[in-house]
């Protein structure tokens, strides 16, 4: 079989390379001709998957290496007969740990306490559960809003729109949708921010589109927000560079890049490829994980600061602010090659292993803060 794959799916070559010949090439190259004569076509975000580009290929199965499938049409694979998988959950504690790395970075450089302030989390599936988990720990107050999740369970831990809007932190984890009762297309939108009964720190990792990015300045030059956290744009790779200069924190589309959550991706794709052809999986994660850079953690401070000494501590894991600095790089970059940068920050991105790869042994015994720092994912000795 004839494998094309994103060449930013990381082991792609040598776990799919047991299934037939792959031939790697950036996303936003992968076009007919690339697919024309292949079996199996591995994408992630960057690349559309349609009639227009699958139109007469020999193209028999497709993935992404994704927790998103907007940018996959579905329908038009299924009438085709084309078999079809994705990766959901696959980085989902990648992107919380993004938002606590984020939530420690807003509270330092603003000098408030995270416990006991609220934070209203829309979305709550892989990724917006385990937020509000992490955020629980740090002894915030969550609010859920899911509306297609309250539906169907009848449970009213989920909660209006209307009452997260005075929640001191609002954060986006939703899907990409542009039609229906639930719709997330512009989700916030100049309706949105004029509701807000406080001046929130407002997050958005899921997609750039659920934000109105005009609406969003309006709401930062208007103080109706108190601070925007953008990993996600509206037309990337074409970020608005005003943007980038009013948030608190801009990243180029990398909440969920943690190495594991990558390799989480590209084996259940592989899984399902395997599947799909009646073939036997012969690697699992594991196989291409290495060990992290950094095992363990000794805190031997005697601070009370339990916020401080766990922004130390992730630092040293995940440094969010570097990457802010990273992306704000773009805005000195010629105009015709911001969308290149953009693409390179991603392509080239550095290893970043996630907090559960990394033991934490406190000097002096303090159960409140060994049950905050394990609560965000760390192990305790």
């Amino acid at each position: 079989m004839k494998i094309v794959a994103d060449e930013n799916i990381p082991f792609v070559k040598e776990c799919f390379s047991s299934m037939g010949d792959v031939i790697t090439v950036s996303g936003r190259q992968i076009n007919p001709g690339t697919v024309k004569d292949a079996d199996i076509l591995l994408v992630r975000s960057i690349t559309k998957v349609d009639a227009e580009l699958l139109a007469g290929s020999n193209v028999k199965f497709v993935a992404t290496a994704t927790i998103g499938t907007d940018h996959i049409n579905e329908d038009y694979l299924s009438k085709n007969n084309i078999g079809f998988t994705y990766a959901p959950g696959s980085n989902s504690n990648s992107v919380a740990e993004y938002v606590v790395a984020a939530l420690l970075a807003l509270g330092k450089k603003h000098k408030f306490r995270l416990e006991g302030k609220s934070i209203g989390i829309i979305g709550v599936g892989n990724v917006g559960s385990k937020v509000a988990k992490k955020t629980a720990a740090l002894g915030m107050k969550v609010i859920l809003n899911d509306p297609p999740l309250e539906r169907d369970t009848k449970n009213n831990r989920y909660r209006p729109l209307g009452e997260l809007l005075g929640c001191d932190f609002i954060t986006v984890h939703t899907p990409l949708t542009r039609q229906g009762q639930d719709k997330t297309y512009h989700l916030a939108d100049d309706k949105f921010f004029n509701s807000l009964a406080n001046k929130p720190f407002f997050i958005n990792t899921a997609r750039g589109g659920c934000c109105d990015t005009t609406a969003l300045k309006s709401a930062l030059d208007a103080g109706k927000i108190s601070g925007a956290v953008l990993d996600v744009w509206e037309n990337e790779p074409l970020i608005d560079n005003q943007m980038i200069l009013k948030a608190e924190l801009s990243t180029p589309h990398i909440a969920g890049y943690s190495f594991d959550g990558k390799v989480n991706g590209m084996i259940m794709i592989y899984d399902a490829a395997c599947q799909h052809f009646g073939l036997t999986s012969k690697f699992t994660a594991k196989d291409f994980l290495p060990a992290p850079d950094i095992t363990v953690i000794n805190i031997d401070s005697g601070s009370d600061d339990q916020q401080m000494i766990m922004h130390d501590t992730v630092q040293q894991i995940y440094a969010i602010n570097r990457d802010d600095f990273n992306t704000r790089e773009i805005l000195i970059v010629p105009e015709d090659q911001k969308g290149g940068w953009f693409d390179d920050l991603r392509k080239n991105y550095p290893i970043r292993r996630e907090f559960q790869n990394t033991k934490i042994i406190l000097a002096k015994q303090d159960g409140r803060l060994a049950e905050k720092i394990k609560g965000i994912g760390f192990s305790i000795e």
